[in-house]
């Protein structure tokens, strides 16, 4: 039960029960929007509707919190410097072109620009 998400807890334990999304959310006393939200892990039940969540699947609330609230699906925070060394090449690529389109690049300044989007990259290839 450790590696499964809140999302698919509730969505397996409703159709154990036999119950649709609409159902469900009429017991909870909220949209059937709301609870794909929930199952699709796009958000989570209140605090306050556990108790009441919990009955109406039949299982505790203890058991309802060892689950894991969201997948592992977001980005560890060591990849924010590698995704901030692409943006950075990005962004130098896309002043120097749109300079050259707009007929304002500066010979230096454009080789400049280009010369720290291509190293943002290097250093990207390098740590990642």
């Amino acid at each position: 039960m450790e590696k499964r998400t809140l999302g698919s807890m509730i969505a397996e334990l409703r159709k154990g029960k036999g119950m649709t999304q609409a159902e469900l959310a009429e017991a909870m006393h909220v949209t059937d929007k709301a609870v794909s939200k929930w199952e699709r892990n796009l958000s989570c039940p209140d605090v306050s509707t556990l108790p009441n969540l919990a009955q109406t699947l039949g299982v505790s609330v203890d058991e309802m919190l060892r689950v894991k609230a969201f997948p592992e699906t977001a980005k560890p925070a060591a990849d924010i410097p590698c995704l901030l060394l692409k943006a950075v090449s990005l962004a130098m690529g896309v002043a120097v072109t749109v300079l050259s389109l707009l007929g304002t690049a500066d010979i230096r300044a454009s080789v400049t620009m280009l010369a720290i989007g291509l190293a943002c990259l290097s250093l990207e290839r390098l740590s990642g």
